[in-house]
């Protein structure tokens, strides 16, 4: 029997803000253990916790940005558990009232080839709300430390349909997220400091069934490419066990990253069993509508929407989409230059994605810090298509505007590298060519191609790169037919 899997994930993004969610604490990574804890992050007796305004925000652009209904009015509620990275022994989090309902996120699958687009879809969005985050307990082999840093940081939870079929689904739906969220500004997403961490809910059932099968909880995903690896197990462990006729309990299971397998935690908590309840310390959000479209106003042009654009208006092939995109500081450069020279996008394109990102690579920076401006790169292009410079001569022109961030005509004219367009001495230096070769000269009228090819070298070589190589082919066939 063939089966299919049935994915829903779970997914918690800290929001990037300067202090936590409930208090003024700093929120932050890499301190000392317990350092970024008040009276509110430890839940200490007469405490008040008061809502971070710029958090609420971040999740209204959130849900602006992915198409979900904005409630007019959400609530806090008590999630209560008792686990040592819980200080209060409760999380406060919003349950029946969430801020962001529906909505759905645009993906890319991978294509035939990474040089050719993929299927898009749109995974549909269950509900994104606010909550605390939780401590980060450390185990080792007879104790467990409690380090509450983290506690209190604002977190969304973006919850999604049982939309995703395939580790490959899930990848993109992660990858699609992340750098929606990184264009936006709403959080950095970085894996390795917690500030995006992913649960998966994983069913099996034979294809065409439309009712779902057994879930199973899929924690301790630590990057993008491990939720994919832990889901492409967790779905072969649980066909097999189904397909020997074997049954599946509800449970949440942990993902071992050394070992490569999934191992039982616990059976799977149901709602009921955090006994949730308002919140008798925090008023109600009200989110009117010049709200919603004062945050609509300060979204950024979403990576797809971007894509799309950029080879609508410009012609420009995928294989200079897909890098410039996901990095909306490289989509921003490439914008900026392309504004100046449009009917030249895809050489501008060519320049930025081969030759300014090898150069950024080596040298460790980012395209912010570049040496080379948007108008450097419009400049190249324009002397090597007005005929000042060949492509040759271009490429170390690059280089040294790279080294120096001087300006492309100054660099040409500092090294007297413009091509000769003076006709008489590029006759002498063909004529030349053709009297110290005549045996490649007789290979050309014979038909060889490439006896041509050779004689433009030797032309290049006696101008010392500044002949026009149009103009010598030109030329050189000219001659060599008369």
């Amino acid at each position: 029997m063939d089966y299919e899997a049935v994915i829903g994930l779970e997914v918690h993004v800290q929001i990037k803000t300067r202090s936590k969610m409930f208090t003024a604490a700093p929120a932050g990574f890499g301190e000392a253990p317990n350092t970024l804890v008040d009276p509110v992050v430890l839940g200490l007796p007469g405490v008040l916790p008061v809502m971070n305004h710029a958090a609420i925000e971040q999740i209204i652009r959130t849900g602006l940005m992915f198409g979900c209904s904005i409630a007019p009015v959400c609530k806090w509620d008590r999630k209560n558990y008792f686990y040592p990275d819980s200080p209060k022994n409760y999380q406060i989090s919003q349950y029946d009232q969430p801020i962001c309902v529906g909505g759905t996120v645009e993906i890319e699958l991978p294509g035939p080839s990474r040089n050719v687009m993929g299927e898009h879809k749109h995974i549909h969005l269950t509900r994104i709300h606010l909550e605390e985050d939780v401590g980060k307990l450390t185990h080792f082999e007879n104790d467990s430390l409690v380090d509450f840093n983290r506690a209190g940081t604002p977190l969304m939870e973006i919850v999604t349909e049982p939309d995703l079929r395939t580790p490959e689904e899930v990848f993109a739906f992660l990858t699609a997220l992340r750098q929606a969220m990184v264009c936006a500004g709403i959080s950095d997403c970085d894996m390795e400091k917690g500030q995006l961490r992913c649960d998966a809910n994983i069913s099996v059932r034979p294809r065409g069934e439309t009712k779902l099968g057994t879930k199973i909880e899929l924690k301790n995903l630590n990057s993008i490419s491990g939720v994919r690896n832990g889901v492409t197990f967790e779905i072969e462990r649980q066909i097999g066990i189904v397909a020997a006729g074997g049954s599946l309990t509800q449970e949440t299971r942990r993902w071992d990253l050394e070992a490569n397998i999934s191992t039982p935690m616990r059976t799977k908590e149901m709602a009921h069993d955090y006994r949730y309840f308002p919140d008798p310390d925090l008023m109600p959000v009200e989110v009117d509508e010049a709200w919603k479209d004062r945050l609509r106003a300060t979204l950024p042009e979403l990576p797809f929407d971007r894509q799309r654009r950029l080879m609508e208006s410009f012609g420009l092939p995928y294989t200079i989409t897909s890098v410039v995109v996901p990095d909306r500081p490289l989509g921003e450069f490439f914008d900026a230059a392309a504004a100046a020279a449009p009917k030249q996008a895809q050489k501008i394109g060519n320049w930025i994605v081969n030759d300014l990102l090898r150069e950024l690579s080596a040298a460790g920076r980012p395209i912010t810090d570049s040496p080379v401006r948007p108008e450097a790169i419009v400049g190249l292009v324009g002397l090597v298509e007005e005929g000042a410079i060949n492509s040759n001569v271009a490429k170390e022109v690059f280089v040294e505007m790279f080294r120096t961030g001087e300006a492309p005509g100054a660099i040409v004219d500092r090294k007297g590298l413009r091509q000769s367009l003076d006709t008489g001495e590029l006759e002498a230096w063909c004529r030349e060519a053709i009297e110290k070769n005549p045996k490649s000269v007789e290979d050309f009228r014979a038909g060889k191609e490439n006896a041509l090819n050779f004689l433009k070298g030797q032309v290049m070589r006696m101008s010392k790169g500044k002949a026009n190589p149009k103009a010598v082919d030109d030329l050189l066939r000219a001659l060599m037919a008369g």
